[in-house]
């Protein structure tokens, strides 16, 4: 019923599959990363991590990295964020926003008042052309080619 071959060479595919999508961001280890780590060090306040669906997921996952090393972060729900919960962001924090399409809904609700704070944004998007990532003082672009 189940290829022990079968499986292994599976995963084989899919180790193959995730090196070369790493090994395709080195190109993307440019100045716009330098200055993203340089506001993230610098960082006086919390870092504020946004992002709904998958994009929430993994935003929750990278919040939760960044507190459990040291660096006070967490996770803010855009939909939550339009509702009250944006009140929380300061001067000093730092927000990151995922979205691999830069043009989410809940996202974009939420980064005039972002502005307006004069709070650093930075974007993790698919597509550098997006409202997100123009809006943005840093988008990292993370497009699958």
């Amino acid at each position: 019923m189940f290829d022990a071959k079968k499986i292994c060479q599976l995963a084989l595919a899919v180790l193959e599959t995730e090196a070369q999508a790493i090994l395709n961001l080195r190109d993307r280890i440019n100045e716009g990363f330098v200055n993203a780590c340089k506001l993230l060090l610098g960082c006086e306040g919390r870092i504020i991590v946004t992002g709904i669906g998958k994009s929430g997921h993994i935003g929750n996952k990278i919040a939760a990295t960044l507190a459990s090393t040291g660096s006070p972060a967490f996770f803010m729900h855009p939909g939550e964020a339009s509702h009250g919960d944006i009140g929380v962001i300061t001067k000093k924090d730092v927000v990151i926003a995922l979205s691999y399409t830069g043009n989410t809904d809940e996202i974009l609700a939420i980064l005039p008042v972002i502005k307006l704070l004069g709070v650093p944004l930075i974007s993790i998007t698919g597509n550098p052309n997006s409202t997100l990532a123009k809006t943005a003082d840093i988008n990292l672009n993370v497009n699958i080619e």
